[in-house]
């Protein structure tokens, strides 16, 4: 099955401006007592879940730094960055998330500028623009991976930083509803999974609702293995689980890869 209709960067820009609207946990903006406590480098940002990233995959000092957090609305890590030190460009493909940026960065006078596009095209930025790129976990709603590690190449400098956090495909596995209401692992879809494969618009809008954001599973090949051959090596890897999901307590639902482009 394969819903050809569907255009998913305009799906879910409308997905996550209503998300906006709900007060989805991922669009709530940080405090002004957050942004101070970063100010005196008392401060932590998630990449994967809700663990604190480790520190030591980002520079020791921040000031100064080009920092673009990629497909991370919603005012959560961009302004902490911005409050540390770093010069924040925040890319995402929902108005409203990068309006809890804007909103945030007037409130607290943070160095903070935001940019509307997907995730696959940073033609926006010159090449070697950043020193880091911050890309949580989000690439779940981008179908193809390889543009994505081609572009962060591209604008970091030399010897710059990526950082990414993503799902674990095998999540992708088990049936919704089964595991979202009665914490059952019932295995159903074949990986690699997406929703417009194996849904038509009519059985999405039964399951998720018609509204809901457009997910794709990728392969570790394509998450791992595209940013090594996109050029990048490798530094760093965690795994977390998500205990709020009944797969969380048997299997990692979260990874995450720090990875430096060579100078």
């Amino acid at each position: 099955m394969q819903d050809k209709g569907v255009d998913p960067v305009a799906h879910n820009r409308a997905a996550w401006d209503k998300y906006v609207q709900e007060g989805d946990e991922w669009t709530r903006p940080v405090s002004t007592e957050d942004v101070e406590r970063a100010r005196r480098g008392d401060w932590s940002i998630v990449l994967i879940g809700h663990e604190p990233v480790n520190r030591s995959w980002l520079p020791a000092d921040l000031t100064g730094k080009d920092v673009l957090c990629l497909a991370a609305g919603g005012g959560q890590q961009g302004p902490i960055l911005a409050a540390a030190g770093a010069r924040v460009t925040v890319f995402d493909n929902s108005p409203g998330q990068l309006g809890q940026d804007q909103m945030v960065a007037e409130r607290d006078e943070l160095d903070l500028r935001t940019a509307l596009g997907d995730m696959r095209d940073l033609s926006a930025f010159g090449d070697a623009t950043f020193d880091v790129v911050f890309h949580p976990v989000s690439n779940l709603f981008a179908p193809d991976l390889a543009p994505v590690w081609r572009e962060c190449f591209r604008v970091l400098r030399p010897g710059g930083t990526l950082l990414v956090g993503f799902l674990n495909p095998d999540v992708y596995l088990f049936d919704h509803e089964a595991l979202d209401e009665r914490g059952e692992l019932n295995v159903v879809h074949k990986l690699p999974y997406s929703d417009v494969t194996h849904y038509s618009a009519e059985e999405r809008a039964k399951k998720f609702g018609a509204d809901a954001a457009l997910e794709y599973s990728h392969t570790l090949t394509d998450q791992i293995g595209g940013q090594l051959a996109a050029g990048f090596l490798l530094t760093g890897f965690e795994e977390a689980p998500d205990r709020s999901n009944a797969a969380g307590h048997y299997m990692s639902n979260y990874f995450a890869t720090a990875a430096v482009k060579p100078g």
